[in-house]
């Protein structure tokens, strides 16, 4: 007997669910297999696609929980203090590995403060954002936090082409106005979007930005974090 009372949206998260801790325990295997075979797989483009597409397919998985978390009214940010340069230190070693074989430099500059935040919620934002400046970066990576007007703005530059005009913005783009024909749906930048908004004191809320420039003069990510 079938059962016509089934949530579906419970049964795509819970298979979400199941494929991120999935894809989780490859990007473990494929780091296993870097450290064993290295220096031989540091070069090799076909390991590092191979890396690169994992890391990003989790990411999208992360996000796609996150945002159905969002619509049930589930996530929350859950504040706690960290130093900042150690936690932007600890993200950019994850990734380092892949950075090196892809021979893209990488840098931190973060001023030594420390700012109270959601770590994992920032965590899904910042693996979605390196990844991301991986792909559009022509050779390197810069990872940025400062003090301004009384928010952490952590940032993540590159030195690619650069955010089109019309991605140049501040705020929270518009969920329904998301493109889903296009393939770019920018569910990244609705979720970043969003956990900057889930980080509020008093009448201060998060916000990100997209602009260009910088010392890089690439592409540049930031996160306002009252």
């Amino acid at each position: 007997m079938t059962d016509r009372n089934i949530d579906f949206s419970m049964v795509l998260a819970s298979a979400v669910h199941d494929m991120k801790n999935s894809l989780g325990m490859l990007l473990n295997s494929i780091d296993e297999l870097r450290n064993q075979n290295e220096p031989s797989l540091a070069g090799s483009r076909s390991f590092n696609t191979l890396q690169y597409e994992a890391e990003r397919m989790h990411n999208d998985l992360v996000q796609l929980l996150g945002i159905y978390r969002l619509g049930e009214n589930n996530l929350s940010a859950h504040m706690e203090e960290h130093y900042v340069p150690d936690f932007l230190g600890e993200h950019l070693a994850r990734h380092t590995p892949l950075l090196d074989g892809l021979s893209i430099e990488h840098e931190i500059d973060a001023e030594e403060i420390n700012g109270f935040f959601d770590a994992d919620l920032l965590t899904g934002v910042l693996n979605n954002t390196i990844n991301n400046a991986i792909r559009y970066t022509r050779s390197r990576i810069r990872l940025t936090a400062r003090q301004d007007e009384d928010f952490l703005v952590i940032g993540v530059e590159d030195d690619g082409q650069g955010y089109p005009e019309s991605m140049q913005y501040s705020g929270t783009p518009d969920f329904k106005a998301l493109d889903f024909k296009s393939g770019s749906t920018s569910l990244g930048l609705f979720f970043a979007s969003s956990v900057a908004k889930l980080h509020t004191e008093g009448q201060r809320t998060g916000a990100i930005r997209l602009r260009n420039g910088g010392s890089l003069g690439g592409g540049i990510f930031e996160i306002w974090l009252p």
